[in-house]
């Protein structure tokens, strides 16, 4: 099966070929980026008409190169992404958070929603089921932090970001590039800790393999 992973951050595809690689070692990969994407929806503040175009684009072309099946990585563009997957029917089209939300829904409870780019907290909570009580923090300076190559930095932050969701059930990080903070998020937080590159890889290898 080949799977193209289309990015619209440069630190997203990383954490996703590890995770593929440790859940679905079998599947073909292909990365596509734009990193442009999200610069641009930083300065103009929301979805634009001209980026669900450049999202179809990107996606027709993946489709074009012979992908079995296509995942979006960056969480903040959901109408986009939408419209990609109504385009594609019937063909696996995963927004890099729905898996993730659907694990979530299994474990119930309240979730703690941790982000390091702020547009996600603005489209991701309206995501999760009304039966899910979403508790939204963003890691202040974290991807800042990646943003110059200190993990180690990005990681710390995002921990202490966390503990202001301990009275949550299991906290989710809401961006493929904070899968690399989970460990420092479930020590310091002492919660079940979600990401969604590896709830992506397995709803993708359900559907395909």
């Amino acid at each position: 099966m080949r799977i193209a992973l289309i990015h619209a951050l440069r630190h997203s595809p990383p954490p996703i070929e590890a995770a593929f690689a440790r859940l679905w070692p079998e599947a073909r990969l292909m990365n596509l980026l734009d990193d442009s994407l999200s610069a641009d929806l930083a300065r103009d503040g929301e979805i634009t008409e001209t980026m669900t175009g450049r999202f179809l684009s990107l996606a027709r072309y993946a489709k074009a190169t012979g992908a079995d099946g296509i995942l979006f990585t960056c969480s903040a563009f959901g109408p986009c992404i939408g419209a990609v997957q109504r385009e594609f029917a019937p063909m696996p089209v995963l927004k890099p958070n729905e898996a993730m939300i659907e694990e979530a829904e299994g474990i119930g409870g309240r979730v703690g929603l941790l982000a390091s780019f702020a547009p996600t907290l603005q489209s991701m909570p309206p995501e999760f089921p009304v039966t899910l009580a979403v508790m939204p923090k963003l890691a202040e300076g974290a991807l800042a932090a990646l943003d110059r190559g200190d993990g180690d930095t990005h990681d710390r932050l995002a921990a202490e970001a966390a503990r202001d969701l301990a009275n949550c059930d299991l906290i989710a990080l809401a961006q493929f590039s904070l899968a690399r903070a989970a460990p420092a998020v479930a020590a310091a937080t002492g919660k079940k800790v979600l990401t969604t590159p590896d709830s992506a890889v397995r709803k993708l290898k359900r559907l395909l393999a």
